[in-house]
């Protein structure tokens, strides 16, 4: 399994299995951000989704949720 320096904790970790998005953001996401890392995001993810009751087919609700990604793995600040 590939290690990458990952960008949000820091750590020498495994890769994502995949590519999450087939954009640019998945790409970065791929790259930068480890499988331990993306397994946070996805577990907070479900929390904002359950909490605001988010309808994933809203286009406010998925940029809710792209907002949120970025804060939560690419800033050194605590997620709204």
């Amino acid at each position: 399994m590939t290690t990458i320096a990952c960008v949000r904790c820091g750590q020498d970790r495994a890769r994502m299995a995949f590519k999450p998005f087939r954009n640019e953001l998945g790409q970065r996401l791929y790259d930068e951000i480890c499988a331990t890392c993306w397994a946070e995001w996805l577990k907070y993810q479900q929390q904002l989704i359950n909490h605001y009751a988010l309808n994933l087919q809203d286009p406010q609700a998925k940029q809710l949720l792209y907002d949120n990604l970025e804060k939560f793995l690419f800033t050194t600040e605590p997620p709204a």
